[in-house]
């Protein structure tokens, strides 16, 4: 990129960054989520550091917010509440180290805390009492919320006066302490904050109310606390989590504040801890990484200091950041980057699916170089155009997705992308059925069709054949091997010795794989035919209901409309897959290359109406097997918790369904007794 690029960029960049920062700030709404905004923010450091020249007062990055909303008192702050700069990596982070340590060689000590994702807030405590608490605002002015924060249970009326033993262990001389915070002002700061479980409550009541649901947790405190009354904070169980004193006291270290803070009544960061080196803070970085999805609140990183209080003060602010702390974000849920091209694949029921081809970027960990655009109805909505600046999604497993196109960053050179006419593999006719959203390939002989039914025949919830993956299916396939799903076990180890990556100890364990998929179980057979509108739960109730291959094939439309839970359009799906001769010839094919469809037991239906919730971790069944007991058994799987569940199984380290059922009167169980339940 050169100075002219750059200098365009980063105005660009400024410009959007602050839209969104005073959505979020000012207006406690959000376009777009942290992570995107983030990413932004990101990327204009990297170009202001490559850039010097054209870093100005304005930017974003030289600022803390905006300027506070005219609804409530506005509030000096006694010291700035300052933002924090963010790194992403291992490596940036010890590049911050290194910074620091030219300045102070003598650090011995970091502190790392959780980063809340939550409202900041001062709280000003007059002779141990609370007088006022204020929201950040811009950093220097902030608004009055004091009747606000009242509500909050989590914020102490009065401090705790602390034992004298207490307070020695903390490292404080207890007397001077005492004086000081019986006698003066004193400054504590924190996070105002919402649970998943109060979020999803509220949101519950805003359904019934016939209204929008929020977007997060975030947003819907700071709402909360800049409601002009208070009841309506009270009502929604806002929390509060302390992290620092401002005030003098004698604190030699940020660790200390973290133990007067709990002595005086506050609630803290129970896995802050302090960190020796490098190493230390990494492996923290980690495990919290990785708690991060059941903890009972959101979080985006953590927040590491220099616990000498004094160096800490020594090493200054540069910029609206304090030197001295760092945001060691999380790879972000979302992330910003740009459209190369934009494609169509054709899926195994002959469906057009348009992927944007990103630049690589890190999403959750993950690079992430395509993401799904669903169809030609979502092209237009997003307005997305090749060449576009676009937010990224990606959530567990669930293939990335384009969520928002940033269209003040679009390039004068951005290209329209048009919809084929023909399908781009066969060159057969699309149609597009009346109330549908999808493009479909009408050509039943479709190479693309038939190559993902293949890939659809071996996945986990099919045949799950171990090493048979979508790499090896296609070279299988591109030799000739196998033109359909029942070829896959007549393969020979001797005809994969010609292809390439093959040697005959990994052929005869591919074959060797093959064969012991042969025994499947119905509700997986059913699955891996790939029948249009039969997923995974569907294939389960049809195997429940006819309880053999033979019923299935020889049912009626009628007789299929009979069983719960099946629709119209699947029925009819159903009934015409089986009518079909070449799907007819393709289940006898199979039966006589070997595969076994175990039959389903005759067990009780005593589950009948019951509903089941699972959260943690089985030790002696895994999810699938336990939700498949279930199903057996006549009863109902559901992934969350509400009044209607019967009963949660807690394996190990439950999460926040365990709470959820707790507070409902649900039923918990172990998995002990949920086996002893369906044996």
């Amino acid at each position: 990129m050169d100075k002219k690029q750059a200098k365009e960029r980063i105005e660009k960049l400024k410009a959007e960054i602050n839209h969104h920062r005073y959505l979020y700030h000012v207006l406690d709404k959000s376009e777009i989520s942290d992570a995107a905004w983030d990413s932004l923010k990101h990327e204009l450091l990297k170009l202001e550091e490559q850039f010097p020249e054209f870093v100005t007062k304005d930017s974003p990055t030289q600022r803390v917010g905006g300027k506070p909303l005219p609804f409530f008192k506005k509030v000096e702050h006694t010291a700035p509440m300052l933002s924090l700069e963010d790194v992403f990596t291992g490596e940036e982070f010890s590049d911050w180290m290194k910074r620091i340590e030219k300045l102070s060689p003598n650090i011995k000590e970091f502190y790392g805390e959780l980063k809340m994702d939550g409202f900041a807030v001062s709280l000003i405590y007059r002779k141990g009492v609370f007088e006022s608490g204020s929201t950040r605002g811009d950093g220097r002015i902030g608004e009055d919320v004091t009747e606000n924060l009242k509500t909050i249970e989590a914020i102490p009326l009065k401090f705790e006066i602390p034992k004298e033993s207490e307070i020695k262990k903390a490292g404080f001389d207890s007397d001077s302490l005492l004086k000081i915070i019986n006698s003066s002002e004193t400054e504590i700061r924190g996070e105002v904050y919402m649970t998943k479980t109060s979020f999803e409550k509220v949101n519950r009541d805003q359904k019934k109310n016939g209204l929008e649901p929020y977007a997060n947790p975030r947003n819907t405190a700071a709402g909360s606390i800049r409601q002009l009354d208070p009841k309506i904070a009270a009502r929604r169980d806002l929390d509060f989590l302390a992290y620092d004193i401002v005030s003098e006291l004698g604190q030699k270290e940020h660790s200390q504040e973290h133990e007067l803070l709990k002595l005086l009544g506050f609630k803290t960061d129970k896995r802050a801890v302090k960190l020796g080196n490098l190493d230390n803070v990494l492996a923290f970085w980690k495990k919290i990484q990785n708690e991060r999805e059941k903890l009972e609140w959101e979080i985006d990183g953590l927040v590491i200091s220099v616990n000498d209080n004094q160096v800490f003060s020594k090493l200054g602010v540069a910029g609206k950041a304090p030197r001295g702390a760092i945001a060691f974000k999380f790879p972000g849920r979302e992330s910003t980057t740009k459209v190369k091209d934009i494609i169509v694949q054709v899926g195994r029921t002959g469906v057009l699916t348009p992927v944007a081809v990103l630049e690589p970027v890190d999403i959750g960990g993950t690079t992430v170089s395509r993401a799904t655009l669903h169809n030609e109805d979502e092209i237009r909505r997003l307005d997305i155009r090749i060449g576009d600046t676009v937010i990224v999604q990606r959530a567990g497993d669930v293939i990335p997705d384009v969520v928002r196109v940033l269209k003040n960053l679009r390039q004068k050179n951005a290209k329209e992308f048009s919809f084929p006419k023909k399908c781009p593999i066969c060159k057969g006719e699309i149609v597009r059925e009346k109330g549908e959203a999808a493009h479909k390939c009408i050509n039943k002989n479709c190479p693309a069709k038939h190559r993902e039914n293949l890939y659809h025949f071996v996945s986990k919830k099919a045949f799950n054949i171990v090493g048979l993956g979508p790499e090896i299916i296609d070279k299988i396939a591109d030799a000739g091997l196998i033109k359909n799903s029942a070829d896959i076990f007549n393969i020979d180890p001797k005809d994969l010795l010609d292809l390439e990556g093959f040697a005959e100890v990994s052929a005869s364990k591919l074959v060797d794989s093959i064969d012991k998929s042969k025994k499947v179980s119905l509700a997986r057979f059913i699955y891996s035919l790939g029948i249009i509108h039969v997923g995974e739960e569907t294939a389960n109730l049809l195997a429940t209901y006819f309880g053999g291959l033979k019923e299935l094939s020889q049912a009626s439309l009628e007789d299929l409309q009979k069983v719960p839970g099946i629709g119209g359009a699947a029925s009819e799906s159903i009934k015409n897959w089986f009518e079909d001769k070449n799907n007819k010839e393709l289940v006898r094919d199979l039966i006589k290359a070997g595969v076994e469809i175990k039959p389903m037991p005759k067990i009780s239906k005593k589950l009948v109406g019951k509903t089941f919730v699972f959260t943690g971790t089985l030790e002696q069944l895994s999810r699938d097997s336990a939700k498949e007991k279930v199903r057996m058994m006549g009863g109902d799987v559901s992934s969350s918790v509400s009044k209607e569940t019967d009963y949660v199984v807690a394996g190990e380290n439950p999460g926040s369904k365990f709470d959820n059922a707790k507070k409902l009167g649900v039923k918990i169980i172990s998995e002990a007794e949920f086996i002893k339940m369906v044996e």
